[in-house]
């Protein structure tokens, strides 16, 4: 388990996380395992210029909140987490 220090020399546990794109291209996080993604989620957006209301995150294969935290989800180092654009509507046309 990787560790971070709060600043008082205390270790406080943390995980590596990977963001993947639509793109295909990944992006290493290490954050706190107690901190709420949303802070990992906006800097994703920042880094790679989007606009955060528009996206979506997923582990596996199931939407994650910014309230929710590593711990919370049992992520592990390595762990994946998938950003993709969120679509609205999607129904079809008779043409």
């Amino acid at each position: 388990m990787a560790m971070a220090t709060n600043g008082g020399g205390d270790e406080v546990p943390s995980v590596v996380l990977k963001v993947k794109g639509q793109d295909g291209n990944e992006v290493f996080f290490r954050v706190k395992r107690n901190t709420q993604l949303f802070k990992l989620m906006t800097a994703y957006c920042e880094k790679k210029q989007l606009v955060y209301k528009t996206m979506q995150f997923l582990y596996d294969g199931d939407r994650i909140t910014g309230k929710q935290t590593p711990d919370r989800l049992s992520m592990e180092d390595g762990d994946e987490i998938t950003a993709v654009m969120h679509v609205n509507g999607g129904g079809c046309c008779n043409i």
